[in-house]
């Protein structure tokens, strides 16, 4: 099994409880807008954390309110995508790959891997702002796969692209899915890109408020 979640938490007012199993592969976490789609990939990767519940990837409890394991987030190593690159305007490409990037990422992929895996040895030395958005997305994974991971978070990250680009990378998050076998939770508004890469779709519901 992938992820094993089940948390709830407070924020205001607002009650919010998910729960959740899925296998391997990628898994799609749709529904409106706010209803807690990224503050749920949040709490996977600790970055917040639920008032009640526990978390679980690939095996590891990273989280368990009741028996207080909280993982830090660094240790959880999740890559995490983002729906705007976020690449550091002062650093190279190659730079910005090499940000963060952790030895010991449980993939075997070095550099050059990464480079040959995601085609994009020709933008090592080109700056941000010189990159299409496909081509900043496609820095923007390679950094997240140099970080370690254990498993992907992917919140929109086809959301500002074109048509074309948006095509290009879903074919590398294919790719990502089918060879590297990482365990994926993306979150995504668009039925169609859901139904081409999901495995297992989670819909978020409204909650009250109190």
């Amino acid at each position: 099994m992938s992820f094993d979640v089940d948390v709830r938490w407070r924020i205001g007012r607002r009650d919010f409880h998910f729960a959740f199993e899925s296998g391997p592969g990628l898994t799609a976490i749709t529904g409106p807008s706010g209803v807690g789609k990224t503050s749920l990939l949040n709490v996977v990767a600790g970055l917040l954390r639920p008032d009640a519940g526990h978390v679980t990837v690939a095996g590891e409890r990273l989280f368990d309110r009741a028996r207080r394991i909280d993982v830090p987030p660094r240790e959880r190593r999740a890559g995490y995508v983002f729906q705007d690159a976020r690449l550091f305007p002062h650093l190279r490409v190659e730079k910005n790959l090499a940000y963060g990037q952790r030895d010991g990422s449980g993939l075997g992929m070095d550099m050059d891997d990464v480079v040959a895996f995601l085609r994009i040895g020709h933008l090592l030395r080109r700056w941000p702002s010189t990159l299409s958005g496909g081509e900043a997305q496609r820095v923007a994974i390679g950094r997240a796969l140099l970080s370690g991971p254990r498993f992907l978070l992917m919140d929109e990250p086809l959301g500002a692209l074109d048509a074309e680009r948006r095509e290009d990378i879903m074919e590398v998050i294919e790719r990502l899915r089918d060879e590297l076998e990482l365990p994926i939770l993306y979150v995504s508004h668009d039925r169609a890109e859901v139904d081409r890469l999901a495995d297992r779709v989670v819909t978020l519901r409204e909650t009250k408020n109190r």
